[in-house]
């Protein structure tokens, strides 16, 4: 089969032969029908962030296919089914996951990080952990669905703890910043969306914010975004990039006793006003992908049309062309990107 591997971070992937891998006890093999561009596969290859397995790794998260094979005891599924694949999948056994909190599992596992991934025509996948994909959503575009939408739905609903009638700033309009925005708008909320991307922004109105905020284009965001929402500030804020600066930036836009969550992944420090944060009591929070159990209530929200999904696909690759498609991440062109092997 042919896979994009990943050899070594500063180089492009090559997309090679490689066997095709055979299903063990348990295990599903997949015929990925599509793989979305994520900005966690960015962190590998340009900024030397380290995976779990050493290269060379076939890396991606976002997926969705067909069940193409079955291992001893795999008798849940029927080859053919639809499926997504979680990005990140939890031991079941330990505490975390024991509480219910399996997306920060001890010994968490990430296809493309932990495990090869989804740049290729087949992978595997533990059976127990692959969910059904609804025949009223489409297969290719809707492997978005696990991360870049899956994410922020644990942020905005579980983490955030987003309620109709509250006021919510999102900084960040990228794939899972725009995604917080469309959560964040059916779940009933106010939504006021920054960005420096004109475009972008354009993006938050059409997928529910209310108010929109060019950062580049006013003095002081934090001043804008209270007069948008008035009681001082935003009730809960989202960082979606990962940069001190707009996080210390999202920060500065919450009322007193206000929720900040962070959702963008930084190595960088970022400072605080301790002060405002012990004298307002505000909360700050972290947010990592999303729980099992979740999976099924975003799927319903899609198929209802609540949520969209094959909008935000703005462009599709076949694999022989994904080091396009990152050049296209790398640019900020459109919302999400699509291979297809």
């Amino acid at each position: 089969m042919k896979a994009a591997v990943f050899h070594a971070a500063h180089q492009p992937l090559a997309v090679e032969e490689v066997p095709t891998p055979v299903p063990s006890a348990g295990e599903g093999l997949i015929k990925v029908a599509g793989c979305g561009v994520c900005h966690t596969d960015l962190h590998y290859i340009d900024h030397d962030v380290p995976t779990f397995k050493k290269p060379p790794l076939v890396l991606g998260h976002e997926v969705s296919g067909e069940i193409a094979g079955l291992g001893a005891g795999a008798t849940q599924w029927k080859e053919g089914a639809r499926v997504l694949l979680p990005a990140v999948y939890g031991c079941g056994q330990c505490a975390m996951c024991r509480t219910g909190r399996e997306n920060i599992c001890e010994k968490m596992m990430m296809f493309g990080n932990n495990v090869d991934g989804g740049y290729a025509e087949y992978m595997l996948a533990p059976a127990k952990d692959v969910i059904p994909l609804p025949d009223e959503l489409p297969l290719v575009e809707s492997s978005i669905i696990a991360d870049a939408v899956t994410t922020p739905y644990h942020a905005v609903v579980n983490r955030g703890q987003v309620k109709p009638g509250d006021s919510v700033v999102v900084v960040g309009c990228g794939g899972i910043g725009l995604n917080l925005v469309q959560v964040a708008s059916a779940v009933g909320a106010k939504v006021i969306a920054v960005d420096v991307i004109d475009s972008k922004l354009e993006w938050a109105k059409k997928l529910g914010a209310q108010a929109t905020v060019n950062a580049k284009n006013v003095e002081r965001v934090d001043k804008e975004v209270r007069k948008l929402a008035g009681g001082g500030g935003a009730d809960i804020g989202f960082e979606a990039i990962g940069n001190p600066v707009t996080q210390a930036q999202a920060f500065s836009c919450i009322r007193a006793g206000g929720r900040f969550v962070m959702v963008g992944y930084s190595e960088k420090p970022m400072t605080l006003d301790s002060g405002r944060v012990m004298y307002r009591e505000m909360e700050i929070i972290g947010s990592l992908g999303c729980r099992a159990v979740d999976y099924p209530r975003v799927l319903e929200l899609a198929r209802q049309g609540r949520i969209k999904v094959k909008e935000l696909v703005t462009a599709q690759f076949p694999l022989d062309q994904i080091n396009a498609a990152f050049d296209t991440l790398r640019k900020g062109e459109g919302i999400r990107s699509v291979v297809i092997p």
